[in-house]
């Protein structure tokens, strides 16, 4: 008797403005769920970095197929300033379509968790790029929903939070990148302070990185996003 198997999609990444995002999809048989769920599988966000790196580890080891995309800092960039965070969810929609099109055919139904509040709205943004037929279902906080979108969320959170520590051991104590943190706006602002512009891992569409450049009065052409 076949099994049968799903794949959740889910992002980690997409609010800071230093560093990549990274886009996973976590592909399981169905009844390997109850088994992740029992171990604590659930929203990358509600666990500690500890939790999540265990749990990662089990994940890798339970799933058929873990696929993953790391989307630069360029990258979105060239996507908000074509006008706003809508072309974040257009970039963002496209590689989730890619994802899919490269999942096995085995699969049966993936479970996005989408970015955009109208949740209907990504999904007809995503279709436009697929060239497989499969079941989605695209939900606001589908990580707190589906075990299988969870284990997305880990999985992007904790390869992630990698990147950040491999851009410390180069660069030196940048925080978390997220444009709330003060060490990140610390480090930020004393870049460009010496160097004239913003590192390369930066996000430069970001309001936080346009508001130092500003400061330093460093001409910028990007547009606003956060």
């Amino acid at each position: 008797m076949c099994q049968r198997v799903v794949a959740g999609i889910d992002e980690a990444g997409r609010g800071p403005v230093l560093g990549p995002m990274i886009i996973c999809a976590v592909v399981l048989q169905e009844s390997r769920i109850p088994f992740l769920k029992s171990l604590g599988v659930k929203d990358s966000k509600k666990l500690t970095p500890l939790q999540r790196k265990r749990l990662a580890g089990i994940i890798e080891n339970s799933a058929e197929k873990i696929i993953e995309r790391k989307v630069e800092p360029d990258q979105i960039d060239a996507a908000v300033n074509r006008m706003s965070i809508n072309n974040l969810n257009e970039l963002e929609a496209k590689i989730i379509a890619e994802i899919i099109n490269e999942l096995p055919n085995n699969v049966e139904h993936v479970y996005v968790d989408s970015p955009d509040p109208n949740p209907e709205k990504f999904l007809t943004r995503l279709v436009k790029y697929l060239r497989k037929r499969v079941k989605i279902t695209a939900e606001n906080h589908a990580d707190r929903k589906y075990t299988v979108v969870a284990a997305a969320s880990i999985i992007a959170k904790v390869r992630r939070d990698a990147y950040i520590r491999q851009l410390k051991k180069i660069y030196g104590d940048l925080g978390s990148g997220y444009p709330s943190d003060p060490k990140t706006r610390a480090f930020l602002e004393n870049w460009v302070r010496l160097k004239g512009e913003p590192p390369p891992f930066a996000r430069k569409s970001w309001k936080t990185t346009k508001n130092i450049l500003r400061l330093y009065k460093i001409e910028d052409s990007s547009n606003n996003f956060t």
